[in-house]
């Protein structure tokens, strides 16, 4: 279940039409193994295990969706999921979001608006926390 539940968090590295498929399978083998584990377990614990996972697939279903076809995290706390961008118009140059960069995946000279570059981008929102112009944005 928790790689299931890895694979739907994951930002894809290739893009095969397949795989949109795959990671919705995964969903239904989710609701399979949760409901084998309640009618195979012997204690409570384990017949009560799966109850969180098979809630939020009853009661959040459009967001398990969203995460497997738009690759969308709307709660922005999925990290593989999230994106950042620099608003222009916000960054003054300042730098401290360059310096606290673990990847150094943020460039610009000093004074002038700054960029990320998606590709060295971990998501990990050190530059987010720590913009006092919020010029950082997810997406």
């Amino acid at each position: 279940m928790l790689e299931i539940l890895e694979n739907i968090t994951k930002r894809p590295f290739n893009l095969h039409g397949n795989e949109t498929l795959e990671r919705f399978k995964g969903i239904i083998h989710l609701e399979e193994l949760a409901e084998v584990i309640k009618d195979t377990s012997l204690c409570g614990l384990g017949q009560s295990a799966p109850n969180p996972v098979l809630s939020t697939i009853r009661w959040f279903r459009d967001e398990y969706e969203e995460h497997v076809f738009d690759r969308y995290c709307r709660a922005n706390v999925c990290q593989d999921l999230r994106t950042f961008k620099i608003n222009v118009e916000k960054c003054i140059g300042c730098t401290v979001c360059a310096k606290k960069c673990p990847t150094d995946a943020i460039i610009g000279a000093r004074k002038k608006p700054h960029f990320i570059i998606e590709d060295k981008c971990i998501a990990c929102g050190n530059c987010f926390d720590i913009c006092k112009f919020d010029a950082i944005e997810i997406s």
